[in-house]
């Protein structure tokens, strides 16, 4: 089975790459830093192709799905992503932008192109990693990160849908984790999240619910008894909550 993971170079992405290694799948690791990736694959010591690029870039986007056109990617781990913490006038405006490049239109990119090969041979599976902020209406002082998860937990729940109505045997699932200990915050730029689980735990739990055949996949009870709490509050007041958490950790408190 060959599995493409973006992302791999760190956190979610690596633990998948070290997951599904465990399975004998043959991987293909794409992330930025290549050195980190040549590393993990000599650790895992399995079949990878190390594809190095910065998927901000449309151009690099393409280039990833026409390498691998015809080696038959039978699932697709779309975990690249970043954050920015902050106020929304103290974000740059350009970070921000490559931000939704990485987080929506490559996402978008290599979900559609490999979906149609998918569904054109009638298997395959895509895990689209978004966040339990994706599932809540607002995300202050880290406004645009909740709102490209948003978009991504969107577009992905829109397409399960479909290949249901479609009678397609090909996967589509979004994984929807809380707070995860990985490098995040370092670019997130904010302090270390209490109470976050590990990325191996993360991993390990999205593996399970995808065999179950999962559309929405939450790690961890707390993150999930918290989302379904707050379909009993208002749009207003759940943003007045995350605001006051997100802002606390803008200021390192």
């Amino acid at each position: 089975m060959m599995v493409l993971i973006t992302g791999a170079s760190s956190g979610i992405g690596t633990e998948f790459a070290r997951a599904f290694s465990k399975k004998g799948c043959k991987l293909i690791l794409v992330a930025r830093r290549a050195e980190r990736l040549h590393a993990l694959a000599a650790e895992l010591g399995t079949p990878c192709e190390v594809l190095p690029a910065d998927l901000s870039e449309e151009k690099e986007v393409l280039r990833i799905a026409e390498i691998t056109k015809d080696q038959k990617v039978d699932v697709l781990i779309n975990c690249a992503g970043f954050g920015l913490l902050g106020a929304e006038t103290a974000v740059d405006l350009a970070e921000e932008l490559n931000m939704i490049d990485v987080n929506i239109r490559a996402v978008h990119i290599l979900t559609k192109i490999f979906l149609e090969q998918m569904i054109a041979r009638n298997s395959g599976a895509i895990l689209n990693v978004a966040s339990s902020a994706g599932l809540l209406p607002a995300g202050p002082y880290l406004n645009t990160y909740y709102a490209t998860k948003a978009y991504v937990a969107s577009f992905t729940q829109g397409l399960a849908a479909e290949l249901e109505d479609m009678k397609r045997n090909v996967y589509v699932a979004a994984l929807c984790p809380g707070p995860v200990n990985t490098e995040f915050t370092a670019v997130a730029r904010g302090s270390q999240w209490d109470n976050g689980i590990s990325a191996e735990k993360c991993v390990s739990y999205a593996m399970k619910q995808m065999e179950k055949g999962k559309r929405v996949i939450v790690p961890g009870f707390s993150v999930r008894a918290g989302l379904f709490f707050s379909r009993f509050l208002s749009k207003k007041a759940i943003a007045r909550f995350v605001g006051k958490f997100q802002k606390k950790k803008a200021e390192g408190r």
